[in-house]
């Protein structure tokens, strides 16, 4: 299955939600007050936010006056090029190696899902990956992590439950320095309930990685997970705080019709989205594309 056929499945939940509403809002040939208050309703039903809404109402109204539009099929068009600019105001990185990446999330997002599939990702592109266990909090995580590294076919990097997660990634470097690695994977712990010791041990984690791997590129990402639509983007806020987030992997899109929060994401947090997770399998974590989201919710 192709890449926009994967997303497009993936997003079949999320374009039933919204799609359906909009065809049958677009046959009609009138641009009236109604029109405008009904798509802002579909909008902001559909997990994009009042903030993103109001953005994109505002330009679409804008380009609905400069260019005289008076049919809702060219607003149609209109729309889907809005929601596409949006998305891709927010660069994704060009990687260079060697790379690291520390992913973030609550527990329970699939964030050791999402790094065994990254795992299997890059080594399908030919580059040498070491995991670093730094979830030593949560019994049982550095298990279920050497799992997904088997299945991917990489090295990982782990210590005893309630290690110091900072020796974990220090040894994590020297072994990617030791082998000239390309990709490093960095899980961390999840927990929220005391924010100041998460945002201390991951500022710690950061030093170490700095030190230790000085020409590295190094991408924060945080892990979401798309059936809790609105409710992501204050996890997104509180990592902030202790790290600046640099994009998003949104996982289990395919199980959800709140895939509109992407766009409330771009919106209102400024971070793209970089990989989105659209099944079970190990192979089922794709790039993220703009165009190919937009298409898959709006498609006729």
């Amino acid at each position: 299955m192709g890449l926009f056929s994967r997303i497009k499945e993936g997003l079949k939940k999320t374009k039933e939600a919204i799609a359906y509403k909009l065809n049958k809002l677009f046959t009609g040939g009138v641009l009236t007050d109604d029109f405008y208050d009904e798509l802002e309703e579909i909008l902001l039903t559909s997990d994009i936010g009042a903030e993103t809404t109001d953005t994109v109402m505002e330009r679409l109204k804008k380009e609905i006056d400069k260019n005289h539009v008076r049919d809702t099929a060219t607003v149609r068009t209109l729309l889907k090029n809005i929601l596409v600019e949006l998305l891709e105001e927010n660069e994704k990185p060009d990687y260079t190696y060697p790379l690291v990446i520390m992913l973030s999330g609550v527990n329970g997002v699939g964030k050791t899902t999402a790094i065994g599939k990254l795992a299997k990702k890059f080594k399908s592109m030919g580059k040498t990956v070491t995991i670093a266990a730094a979830d030593t909090f949560r019994a049982a995580a550095s298990d279920q992590l050497s799992v997904w590294a088997d299945r991917a076919g990489v090295r990982i990097i782990k210590h005893a439950e309630g290690a110091d997660p900072a020796a974990v990634v220090f040894d994590a470097a020297q072994s990617v320095k030791s082998k000239n690695g390309d990709v490093l994977l960095v899980d961390t712990a999840g927990r929220l309930h005391n924010k100041k010791n998460l945002m201390e041990e991951l500022k710690k984690i950061s030093r170490v990685v700095s030190r230790e791997l000085p020409d590295a590129m190094v991408m924060n990402y945080i892990v979401l997970d798309a059936t809790t639509g609105q409710n992501a983007i204050s996890q997104v806020e509180v990592f902030n705080e202790a790290i600046d987030i640099d994009g998003i992997v949104l996982t289990k899109l395919d199980g959800t019709a709140k895939g509109g929060v992407v766009l409330a994401i771009a919106g209102e947090l400024s971070v793209p989205v970089v990989y989105v997770g659209v099944g079970e399998g190990i192979d089922d974590l794709e790039d993220f594309d703009a165009k190919t989201f937009v298409n898959g919710i709006m498609e006729d």
